[in-house]
């Protein structure tokens, strides 16, 4: 029960996600597109792309992902999976990381 509740809770897609404390009910979203879209901005989606496409490797946590009740069908296919364990061993070394 718990795991369907995340799922009618999380967006379906990237593009839907909300920013922060700035969501204001989903407006924020929608304002955030906007200015994206009138700077010439790329999607959320087109920048993951673009991210990858460079060599970005995107690691999901599997804890969070089971508290969540996510599965891997749901992720992208370049999506790799680990716990804290294996995510600080991937970046140990690398010039830059970013956590979500």
């Amino acid at each position: 029960g718990i795991a369907k509740m995340f799922d009618k809770m999380l967006p379906s897609q990237p593009e839907y996600m909300p920013i922060s404390k700035m969501n204001m009910l989903g407006l924020g979203n929608v304002m955030m597109r906007y200015v994206m879209k009138k700077k010439n901005i790329e999607t959320l989606p087109a920048l993951i792309d673009q991210a990858i496409e460079q060599g970005v490797k995107l690691i999901a946590c599997t804890m969070s992902m089971d508290v969540m009740g996510i599965s891997k069908e749901e992720l992208r296919e370049e999506v790799t999976y680990g716990g804290v364990g294996a995510y600080i061993g991937d970046t140990e070394q690398a010039r830059h990381n970013l956590f979500i």
